[in-house]
């Protein structure tokens, strides 16, 4: 049934009084997964199980533990969502999915709407708390619900989560930086500050791109040769690199410590465009025109600046200077993933 919904291109949709999961057929993945159970196998004879279920009790009071060391307040129980396929005795979990799949958790009545920050995935362990893309909506009976989209399964929770830094009070970035802050995709330097026009490395930029689009963490052996995997950094990269956002240099290497350049920014949030979803086409070399230094731009790095152009995600420093050189800053950084989830409708 699941291989005809597939083949149909439907959609399945669990419901529950307190949550919905979403899900395409096509991402279960029938074909992969009676593949891996048994190749001679008749898929009537696959069980495939779509779950919406209250953690075990270990999970749960890991996952308020770890909501509470991260200074989160948990504004709904966590919910674990969970997909799996069984024949023979064997399960596996389909737990990581090719596009965003949503799922949706009621706010409790009398929760204030507006006090509300992003949705998170929190490991059974409580050793992780993870941002996902989050956005608030009102159901036709009234009550708020918190829309949720990721790649991933997990426990799932709802949380308020404020953020402000002192030095960003009248700064152009300000909403920017503390929305991305409240959303656990940026963090400060300490003593409430965030010191917004420091240039930003490579390493940081890969790690707040994949924070902002909500990316399980991959801890495999890493494709570069100047990075360790004790590397803060090692598993944002690893996983920006997994889902094919970054590429190093001819060399092997990948430069975390580098200040990352516009041009190469854009080629990454171009990358990041597609994943969240965001329709593209191909853009006219003519939006380049109006930028007197546009000759300056690695060939290479042209594609990735045309798509970010025409989305207005980045513009040029001025009506005529692209400066694709130039490095970009902390705030900047803060502004272009900001724009990145609100074009692709994660966030609003």
């Amino acid at each position: 049934m699941v291989k005809s919904l597939e083949q149909r291109q439907a959609v399945l949709e669990m419901k529950t009084d307190s949550a919905t999961y979403t899900i395409p057929a096509g991402q279960i993945n029938i074909s992969g997964i009676s593949g891996q159970l048994g190749a001679d196998m008749a898929l009537e004879d696959l069980r495939v199980r779509i779950e919406i279920a209250k953690p075990a009790a270990n999970a749960l009071s890991a996952a308020r533990q770890a909501a509470k060391q991260n200074n989160l307040t948990l504004v709904t129980d966590p919910l674990e969502f969970t997909v799996s396929a069984a024949y023979n005795g064997k399960t596996i979990e389909v737990s990581r999915f090719n596009g965003f799949v949503e799922r949706t958790i009621t706010l409790p009545s009398g929760a204030d709407p507006q006090r509300i920050t992003t949705g998170v995935v929190i490991d059974p362990e409580g050793n992780a708390v993870r941002h996902v893309p989050t956005k608030i909506t009102k159901a036709a009976n009234g009550s708020y619900v918190a829309q949720i989209n990721s790649l991933t399964n997990g426990i799932y929770a709802i949380v308020w989560h404020p953020v402000t830094f002192k030095d960003v009070a009248s700064h152009w970035a300000q909403n920017a930086v503390h929305d991305m802050g409240s959303r656990l995709v940026i963090g400060g330097i300490g003593q409430e500050l965030f010191n917004p026009d420091q240039n930003i490395t490579r390493a940081e930029f890969a790690a707040i791109v994949v924070r902002g689009l909500g990316l399980a963490p991959e801890n495999s052996a890493s494709p570069f040769s100047d990075m360790q995997a004790a590397d803060w950094y090692s598993s944002a990269v690893q996983t920006a690199y997994a889902y094919k956002l970054i590429g190093g240099f001819e060399d092997g290497t990948f430069r975390p410590m580098d200040n990352i350049t516009r041009e190469q920014a854009m080629a990454i949030i171009a990358k990041a465009m597609g994943l969240a979803g965001i329709p593209t086409v191909q853009p006219a070399p003519s939006l380049l025109n109006g930028y007197d230094d546009a000759d300056r731009a690695a060939s290479w790095a042209v594609p990735g600046i045309l798509q970010c152009l025409q989305t207005g995600i980045i513009s040029g420093r001025s009506s005529t200077e692209l400066a694709p050189k130039a490095f970009i800053s902390r705030a900047e950084t803060a502004v272009l993933v900001q724009r990145l989830l609100l074009k692709s409708g994660l966030i609003q």
